[in-house]
C-alpha cells in the first residue's frame, strides 16, 4: 500500500477542483482516477499485474469485468473495476459512482455478483466461499458504491474507503 502515492493524489484532485467540499467537485476522470489508484494501493504489485483495474469497456477485458458485476457503463458515472476471470478465486473490487438515480441498478448488480460467487464456492472451494461470504458492499459518505470481496477484504476495504474518503 502506497500513502504517498495517495495523499500526491489527494493534494493534485484538490488543486484541481478547487476549495470547497471537493468530494462533490470531482469531474468523472478525477474520481475514475482516484478509484483506481485507491484500489491499486491496496493490493501488492502481483494482485495487480494479475488481476488489471478496469476504467471502461474499451479497456482489455472491459466489457467482460462488466457484465460480470452486473454493471451496465450507462449506469456508471465514474469507476473502477477489478474481477477474476477464473472460476477459482473468489475475488472482486469495484467502486462505481452511479448516475443520478441509478444506485439501485448499481447495488442490485453488484449483490448478484456477491449472490453468484457463493453459490459457485458454496460446495467448492470452501476458503473461497468463505471470502464470498464475507464480501462487502456499502454505500460510502460521497455516494460511492463499494464492494471489496477478497482476502483480508475488511482490512482492503478500509483502506480503499479511506482514499476515497480523504478527498471528501
Amino acid at each position: 500500500m502506497n500513502t504517498s502515492r495517495i495523499t500526491t493524489l489527494t493534494l493534485t484532485l484538490l488543486l484541481l477542483s478547487g476549495c470547497g467540499t471537493a468530494g462533490t467537485q470531482l469531474a468523472p476522470e478525477q474520481r475514475t482516477e482516484l478509484y483506481r489508484t485507491a484500489i491499486e494501493d491496496a493490493r501488492d504489485q502481483d494482485l495487480n499485474d494479475a488481476i488489471p483495474v478496469v476504467t471502461s469497456t474499451e479497456d482489455d477485458v472491459g466489457q467482460a469485468t462488466f457484465d460480470i458485476l452486473g454493471l451496465d457503463p450507462a449506469d456508471c458515472s465514474a469507476c473502477a473495476l477489478s474481477v477474476s476471470m477464473m472460476n477459482v478465486k473468489a475475488y472482486g473490487i469495484a467502486a462505481v459512482y452511479p448516475v443520478d438515480g441509478r444506485e439501485e441498478q448499481v447495488r442490485e448488480g453488484l449483490s448478484a455478483f456477491i449472490d453468484m460467487q457463493q453459490q459457485n464456492f458454496q460446495m467448492y472451494l470452501a476458503d473461497q466461499y468463505d471470502i464470498a461470504q464475507a464480501a462487502r458492499l456499502e454505500t460510502l459518505s460521497d455516494g460511492t458504491i463499494l464492494l471489496v470481496m477478497c482476502q483480508d477484504q475488511d482490512k482492503v476495504f478500509e483502506h480503499i474507503r479511506s482514499a476515497i474518503e480523504e478527498t471528501d
